[in-house]
């Protein structure tokens, strides 16, 4: 698997789905700065809410190789706007976080706005439950 950079605003379970993608326990750890791992960059939902913090992202997707765009399916908010992933030369994919506490259509909103923003493929997921994380992670095995 090559280097993915996780990108979402707070509290989307970026975080999360590392912990679970990683066996580990799961449980709230509020990103405070980018964290490294193995192939993943864990950055602070901050970098996104906050436009001043843009530059942040790019600088720190030059050491991934897919930028992967993620928000909740019960956060209501246009988080990431059109076009949004036009900032970053490698491909991005999206991911629809917290699908266990949604309704079909929060997750469709958010499928089209992640679609929007520019990324290629969405991706559903539980982190909690564990729905679907095994097939984005079989996709980031495979990238």
């Amino acid at each position: 698997m090559k280097k993915a950079m996780f990108v979402g605003a707070i509290g989307c379970g970026k975080t999360t789905l590392i912990q679970r993608m990683g066996d580990m326990h799961i449980r709230y750890n509020k990103t405070q700065a980018i964290e490294f791992y193995d192939n993943i960059i864990d950055t602070p939902g901050e970098y996104v809410e906050h436009r001043e913090l843009y530059s942040g992202l790019r600088t720190t997707s030059t050491g991934a190789k897919l930028v992967v765009l993620m928000q909740s399916a019960v956060d209501p908010r246009i988080v990431l706007p059109a076009g949004f992933s036009t900032m970053f030369t490698q491909e991005s994919i999206g991911v629809v976080t917290k699908i266990d506490l949604a309704t079909q259509q929060q997750i469709d909103l958010v499928k089209k706005r992640l679609l929007e923003a520019g990324v290629k493929k969405v991706f559903t997921v539980s982190a909690i439950k564990g729905t679907n994380v095994k097939e984005f992670m079989d996709y980031l095995k495979q990238y």
